[in-house]
């Protein structure tokens, strides 16, 4: 039986929804006069798009995936719309809308996003922080990941989320590029996010929500970048230096503390009076786990550190909070230094990172210590990682040189003897 009625869509923006000259696209279904309006999530800017052609002007990424999008939802309203009527029933635009957003429904749940699987692999990550097995630290960056990712896709993609069957290689690079132009990051910090999407969607190939990873050909790289650090002579006029104020003394102690055991600062914060230890030598000892990376980290205490620790043993707030040492928070602490800074006339950033960057060279290489030794000490799992923080000082250098310089001449002179 022929059935007579007329059916047609249009995909229009709806202007009166736009927000910053972006508006929301939706397809409009059209039977016997009789219409209903479904939005296909995505959104376009206003001048891009075609209201003859019913599609996003251009053939770049934006525009080809927005329109294989649309086109893939016009195909569905057809197929939906031949299957009623083959049944001998003259479909109702209601019928096929109700149709399509079961389809809808179904699909979005067989299809996981990027979101949904950085969101999955944070919540696994938090049950981890709660029994000790990564730091809070970690956590905090993918919750950052998530974030960006979440800003990026909705500026560059116009869409709220992407599933991960679509994800290409120009994702990842535009991200790249939207993390060094948009949030101005350096390389090195750039990458370090990328590291993390690269890391989640290797866990969505093993729960079966990807076949492949679409960023195995995206190589991040690493660049060593320049460790400011205190030389000896800065270090001593920091630790003479007459300060009148009792919080730029207290913050003066630390910062030399560090210096002198290498341990960052959220450790510090972290031990209590009983932290001290007698190790196997006979010697004293402070040890932890590094919040940053969970690596223990193990350093015998040199005179500078025992005398900071004896002078505040019977500190008020020490004693109150069960601090071996009174820390501030770091806001203040670095606010602090760098007021220090300016009255030793010391003319660099002094920050409670530069400390442990201090401890590996001007304290320990510089005078000899192995760098097998130093990288136990601050706890790395690689010597490489070591050697990024511990360049050798120009003194160190100088003072072998001079060493090599006085070996040679004595060989000569001998020569010239004989």
């Amino acid at each position: 039986m022929k059935l007579n009625y007329t059916f047609n869509t249009l995909v229009w923006i709806n202007r009166s929804k736009a927000k910053n000259g972006i508006a929301p696209i939706y397809i409009r279904i059209t039977i016997d006069g009789k219409r209903v309006e479904i939005s296909t999530g995505k959104s376009v800017a206003i001048e891009k798009w075609s209201s003859e052609g019913q599609n996003v002007k251009g053939n770049n990424d934006e525009a080809r995936t927005i329109n294989q999008f649309i086109r893939l939802m016009i195909g569905q309203i057809e197929k939906i719309h031949l299957n009623i009527s083959h049944q001998n029933i003259v479909p109702t635009v209601f019928m096929i809308k109700q149709e399509l957003l079961n389809k809808e429904d179904n699909r979005k749940q067989k299809q996981k996003t990027i979101l949904e699987a950085i969101s999955y692999h944070n919540l696994k990550m938090k049950e981890k922080v709660e029994i000790g097995l990564i730091s809070k630290n970690t956590l905090v960056r993918y919750t950052m990941v998530k974030s960006k990712a979440e800003k990026f896709i909705k500026q560059r993609y116009y869409v709220e989320d992407l599933e991960l069957a679509a994800l290409k290689l120009s994702f990842i690079t535009e991200f790249e590029h939207y993390l060094l132009t948009n949030d101005k990051l350096q390389t090195n910090s750039a990458h370090k996010y990328i590291k993390n999407i690269k890391t989640v969607i290797n866990m969505a190939i093993g729960l079966d929500w990807i076949q492949v990873n679409p960023f195995t050909q995206f190589r991040c790289s690493y660049t060593n970048p320049d460790r400011e650090i205190l030389n000896q002579q800065e270090i001593n006029e920091v630790m003479n230096k007459d300060l009148k104020v009792p919080r730029l003394i207290k913050i003066r102690d630390i910062f030399i503390f560090c210096c002198y055991t290498g341990f960052a600062y959220s450790d510090v914060r972290s031990f209590e009076r009983n932290s001290v230890m007698v190790g196997l030598d006979g010697e004293y000892w402070l040890s932890t786990n590094r919040q940053k990376t969970g690596i223990k980290e193990s350093v015998p205490l040199l005179p500078k550190a025992l005398e900071i620790i004896e002078k505040y043993k019977n500190d008020a707030y020490c004693i109150r909070k069960n601090k071996l040492l009174p820390v501030n928070s770091n806001q203040k602490f670095n606010e602090y230094l760098k007021e220090i800074g300016i009255l030793c006339k010391i003319n660099k950033k002094l920050t409670s990172h530069i400390a442990r960057h201090t401890f590996a060279t001007t304290i320990t290489l510089a005078n000899g210590v192995p760098i097998e030794t130093v990288s136990s000490m601050l706890g790395h799992t690689s010597i490489r990682t070591t050697q990024i923080y511990a360049k050798v000082v120009e003194q160190k250098v100088s003072d072998d040189m001079k060493k090599l310089r006085e070996k040679l001449d004595s060989h000569f002179s001998i020569s010239k003897a004989i």
